[in-house]
C-alpha cells in the first residue's frame, strides 16, 4: 500500500538544490507526484508530495534530514494522505492586477474565506510597470466554489469588491 509524504525545503538558491532532492527521492525508490518550486528573492522554496511503501518513506526522510546541512536546506516532512476530490466543487480561475499596496492579498484571502471559498492554490509576483516603473501587483488564485453558490451573483460581487479596492480582475471557470 502507498502511503505520502509532503516534504518542504528552504535554503539559499544555487544550481543543484532539486537534482539532489530528486535523486534522494529516487535512490529510496519513492516518486515525486507533485511539486512546487520557486526562488523568491535569493532563496529557493520547494514543496514536494512524495509517494512510495511506508518503510521507504521512512528512509526517505531520515537520508534528508542526514542530507539538508550539505544542501544549506531546512527541511520538513509529514506524512498525509492523497487528497479526495470533492463532487460538489467547481474549481474557478482568479487573476488580479493593480498597483502594489500592502494588504491585497489579506484583503482578497479575506473576500473568499467569508464566504467559505476554500483558496486551492496562489501565487503573486511584484514587478514594475512599463514606461513608469509604479511597482504592480499580480495574482493567480485557483478557488474551489460551492456547487451551491449562485456563480453569477459571486463573480459580480467579487468585481464590484475589486473595483473598490482600484484592482482589475477577472473569474473564469478552469478549463481543463
Amino acid at each position: 500500500m502507498e502511503s505520502f509524504l509532503v516534504i518542504t525545503a528552504l535554503g539559499e538558491d544555487k544550481p543543484g538544490i532539486i537534482d539532489k532532492l530528486a535523486e534522494t527521492v529516487v535512490e529510496c525508490s519513492c516518486n515525486v507526484i507533485d511539486s512546487r518550486m520557486s526562488v523568491l528573492g535569493g532563496e529557493f522554496a520547494v514543496m514536494l508530495m512524495v509517494s512510495g511503501k511506508w518503510n521507504r518513506l521512512a528512509k526517505l526522510e531520515d537520508t534528508l534530514n542526514a542530507s539538508s546541512e550539505p544542501l544549506g536546506l531546512a527541511i520538513i516532512c509529514k506524512r498525509t494522505e492523497p487528497g479526495k476530490p470533492a463532487a460538489d466543487l467547481m474549481p474557478y480561475c482568479i487573476e488580479v492586477i493593480s498597483i502594489d499596496q500592502p494588504g491585497i492579498v489579506h484583503e482578497l484571502a479575506r473576500f473568499f474565506s467569508s464566504r467559505n471559498i476554500n483558496i486551492h492554490e496562489l501565487n503573486t509576483t511584484q514587478y514594475a510597470a512599463a514606461h513608469t516603473g509604479t511597482p504592480m501587483f499580480a495574482l493567480h488564485l485557483t478557488a474551489n466554489i460551492p456547487a451551491s453558490m449562485h456563480i453569477a451573483g459571486l463573480r459580480d460581487e467579487f468585481l464590484d469588491f475589486c473595483e473598490t479596492q482600484n484592482m482589475d480582475a477577472t473569474m473564469e471557470p478552469m478549463k481543463p
